[in-house]
């Protein structure tokens, strides 16, 4: 270890790395991330390598997802962005690596000795390769879904009035005729296994800042939540403490990349979500003899074929070819006349924004500084921001493509026609911000956001009810402290339940079931039957309306139970079955269908919401392959709140898994006080027999929160 650098944890495991310039800093960052999260690291650059065939298993499954992860080419022309950066950065990123590779040199997981690997050193552009992950696997994969979506209802012959209905406003530019002739190869339905693996997936978040004005302190408070699954270990996210001469940062880091990416510095708090952001888009390609037609010449033009070698443990390698252009990469095979997709996602072409952004918050002074910094940032989020003079403010980031007026990004257009072409990117400044709003507080939850921008990057958002929600608390308080903030986390009240209570409540039977949802408190807590029941009813509505009038059953059942469809999207949805009159109803009144959809979803044994709400946290590698005993798997645990309370509480099946949505990470900061308030779902240390693998579970169960501080007085323990 270098001489410069002192590593050590304190009473609750969080290591701190102090020392006396930036270059060992990051050293530290590194050594300390390969050792707590050793496994993590490996594993997240094996599956963005594509080579989880080689190294894991050579099941077809997961050649399956090699195949996605080598279309995606995140390993690829990573040099070339790398040396975007400038030398101070540069030098910083290499530091990093340089202690990761130490770490490895000295011990690295035994699991991977298990599988006959052996690693090879770190380099910078395998964090890079993660954040490309990070970004897409959390943020674009789900706008990539839906959009693939459409072009399923429409080849479904879904008619286009109820596309307006459940997509309206972003389908301009839709040619149902052509849509019908696309060969689609990667189909929503069935969803292939990518989830059943250490890739990270989210799909929520909440993050506010209050003004001091609304403070009992007199200065800002910053909170975040960042909602990802919770049913892994070890926890996504690393928490650190970092501290060179009179500066600090302390918060949230992802294994793999250096910096803290949720957190709070010495002049600057910030947190994070994700912002719904387009940045994928869809061309409709007309192929043949291995080209592609272009109208402006009227000329075929030959694809770019990437040819990829994936190696498979006891198997023959298996070939694949990548077809690509312009606009991406094809889903197909162009040497068939067909017409087929070609995929762009613009994030994965934009160079190394990302470390810069972060590298750059080690010296923000001011909310404007930190705006401008996580402004550029490629990859889609809303960031909010306080500082100690006083300051908040929201800064989304992205790089959107500036597509041509009128076309939303949404709808898969001709990639013959010139003026589909994506016209450049959009600015940061363009993108939705503000700074000391007149309410003096400022929230996101996945929400709608075009409003505070001067372009519109987001098309479907997740819906406003816990922004909404969180907005009614921040309005009807004063004098607001950490600890109020921290039970507003816990927060299971549900709009959304309202809103759908009004209507149902006078359509109830006369039961003893209908009695107990009559008297529901619209509360998401373990103990509530009406939770339970108002869960069944809301399931069913979507069968009712969506499976009776367009989907079919066999398909609304599959996207309501194995994908993520009705969850991250529910507010296209419910538009619809909030609606008094809409053409999903058929030849039924709302009325009619809410009333057989309660006869159908009531008639049931009223069980407690924590019946069905309870999940293993299992080992990324060894999750249900191990006896429980043996302790890589914990729980089980019950998760509390609903889609659309602020501590959201989804279980689900994805990728034939069951997964989780809830507040993996849970942080307050107040600005008065160089203190970090937070409680994490796991603990420090990928390491099962660590005494910090799972040390934070029971706070984050129970609410308690931690407190991290860079006092050097504190007691210290050794790192190891």
């Amino acid at each position: 270890m270098k001489q410069k650098i002192n590593i050590w944890r304190d009473d609750m495991g969080i290591p701190h790395i102090d020392a006396d310039n930036l270059s060992d800093l990051y050293w530290g960052n590194g050594y300390v991330h390969a050792t707590d999260r050793g496994m993590q690291m490996l594993l997240m650059r094996i599956l963005g390598q594509g080579r989880a065939s080689e190294i894991l298993d050579s099941s077809d499954t997961t050649l399956q997802i090699d195949l996605f992860f080598r279309r995606m080419n995140w390993a690829g022309n990573l040099k070339e962005q790398v040396d975007q950066l400038d030398q101070e950065k540069k030098q910083y990123l290499a530091s990093y690596c340089d202690g990761v590779n130490a770490a490895f040199s000295k011990k690295y997981p035994w699991e991977f000795r298990l599988l006959g690997y052996t690693p090879e050193n770190w380099v910078p552009e395998n964090s890079i390769m993660i954040t490309r992950m990070i970004g897409y696997l959390t943020l674009a994969q789900s706008q990539a879904e839906i959009e693939r979506l459409l072009v399923e209802l429409v080849q479904a012959d879904i008619a286009k009035e109820k596309l307006d209905a459940l997509f309206p406003g972003i389908l301009a530019g839709l040619d149902i005729d052509l849509i019908k002739k696309v060969t689609v190869n990667e189909r929503i339905v069935p969803l292939n296994m990518l989830w059943n693996t250490a890739a990270p997936r989210m799909m929520a978040s909440n993050n506010w800042v209050i003004s001091g004005k609304k403070t009992a302190s007199g200065k800002p408070i910053m909170a975040n939540d960042p909602h990802l699954e919770v049913n892994r270990l070890p926890n996504v996210w690393c928490e650190l403490a970092l501290k060179s001469q009179d500066r600090y940062l302390m918060g949230g880091t992802m294994p793999g990349f250096p910096g803290v990416l949720s957190g709070r510095g010495t002049d600057v708090a910030w947190g994070v979500t994700a912002g719904f952001v387009d940045s994928c888009d869809s061309w409709i390609e007309h192929c043949k003899d291995g080209k592609y037609y272009r109208e402006e010449h009227d000329q075929w033009i030959r694809f770019i074929e990437r040819k990829e070698i994936i190696k498979r443990k006891k198997k023959k390698p298996f070939e694949a070819v990548f077809y690509e252009n312009e606009h991406g990469v094809l889903d197909g095979n162009p040497y068939k006349e067909a017409y087929y997709l070609s995929t762009r996602w613009a994030p994965s072409e934009s160079g190394c924004f990302t470390v810069a952004a972060i590298m750059d918050m080690w010296n923000a002074g001011s909310v404007d500084e930190g705006m401008d910094a996580m402004g550029k940032v490629e990859t889609g989020w809303s960031f909010v921001f306080a500082d100690k003079k006083g300051d908040i403010g929201f800064q989304m980031s992205g790089h959107v493509p500036r597509r041509r007026e009128g076309i939303s990004g949404f709808v898969p257009l001709p990639g013959w026609k010139k003026e589909n072409d994506w016209q450049g990117m959009i600015s940061h400044k363009e993108l939705p911000r503000i700074k000391n709003p007149e309410n003096n507080f400022f929230a996101t939850a996945n929400n709608d956001l075009n409003e505070y921008g001067s372009t519109n990057p987001i098309n479907i958002p997740m819906g406003a009810y816990r922004v909404r929600r969180i907005g009614y608390l921040l309005e009807q308080g004063d004098n607001f402290t950490v600890s109020d903030i921290q039970k507003m986390h816990f927060d299971v009240y549900s709009l959304q339940a309202q809103y759908f209570m009004k209507i149902l409540t006078p359509l109830l039977p006369d039961t003893p079931q209908g009695k107990i949802l009559a008297k529901w408190d619209r509360q998401y807590d373990a103990e509530s039957r009406g939770a339970y029941l108002f869960e069944l009813f809301y399931k069913e509505l979507y069968r009712q309306v969506f499976g009776e009038n367009g989907f079919g059953q066999t398909v609304t059942d599959f996207l309501k139970e194995e994908t993520g469809i009705f969850i991250d999207f529910y507010d296209n949805f419910d538009r619809i079955l909030l609606s008094e009159n809409s053409i999903w109803f058929g030849d039924k009144t709302r009325d009619q269908i809410y009333q057989r959809t309660a006869a159908i979803a009531l008639d049931v044994h009223p069980k407690k919401y924590k019946d069905v709400q309870a999940f293993m946290m299992t080992h990324l590698l060894f999750g249900n392959k191990l006896p429980k005993f043996f302790g890589f798997d914990r729980g089980p645990v019950v998760g509390i709140g609903s889609r659309a309370t602020i501590h959201q509480g989804q279980i689900y099946r994805s990728g034939d898994r069951d997964t989780t949505f809830m507040p993996s990470f849970r942080t307050v900061t107040d600005m008065d006080k160089e203190q970090y308030h937070s409680v994490l779902a796991g603990g420090p240390s990928d390491r099962r027999f660590s005494k910090w693998y799972c040390s934070d579970l029971d706070n984050w169960i129970s609410g308690k929160y931690k407190v991290i501080t860079t006092d050097l007085n504190q007691k210290k323990h050794p790192f190891k």
